[in-house]
């Protein structure tokens, strides 16, 4: 299997490091011709916005939407689920808009307020260890959108889903790629 990482901007390297060595060929897409080579993507983290615009500038948007709605399998974490969601609180900026869901950025606060967390997620029999950085939550979930895990908002108490599956989109606000669990890679590469 071909998996490639958008590499415009954020942690891409580490993504391919774990696909690498999961077996697959792991590659970095920077353009259309590129995209059109993978089977899987993963979008990153980073800074979504950037990731945003240098996808409008290097004319990614339409050649990754069409992909996507295409059915290719796309894993998008952190930044990658804000470039992902059809929309965001209180801020514009470039997104794919093919996730059904509504993103709040920065939601458990600044870089200081980043943590890690164990999360029960449905379809794994052990917790994950989630690495949260500056990390969105998911304000409002589509129809079509399965939580498969959500964290306690620490002002209201209130559920928040921070691990979603919409058909072959998987997007999540922490970073799997940081931790020595594979298992979130792994689902990309067997999503049918």
């Amino acid at each position: 299997m071909r998996i490639g990482a958008l590499a415009l901007q954020g942690d891409f390297r580490e993504h391919l490091h774990v696909v690498r060595a999961l077996g697959a060929d792991g590659v970095e897409v920077r353009t259309a011709d590129e995209l059109e080579t993978v089977d899987a993507l993963i979008i990153p983290g980073g800074e979504s916005t950037a990731i945003g615009r240098l996808a409008t500038i290097y004319g990614l948007i339409e050649p990754l939407r069409d992909r996507i709605e295409a059915g290719m399998p796309v894993l998008g974490t952190c930044a990658g689920m804000i470039f992902l969601a059809s929309g965001t609180l209180r801020y514009e900026q470039p997104q794919l808009g093919v996730l059904d869901v509504v993103v709040e950025r920065n939601a458990f606060g600044r870089q200081v307020d980043s943590f890690e967390a164990d999360l029960d997620v449905t379809g794994f029999a052990d917790p994950v260890h989630a690495v949260f950085i500056r990390a969105p939550w998911i304000h409002k979930v589509g129809g079509d959108v399965d939580v498969l895990a959500a964290v306690e908002d620490p002002e209201t108490g209130e559920s928040r889903p921070v691990f979603v599956r919409q058909g072959r989109i998987l997007a999540t606000s922490f970073h799997p790629e940081l931790t020595n669990d594979t298992r979130i890679h792994e689902l990309l590469m067997e999503v049918d």
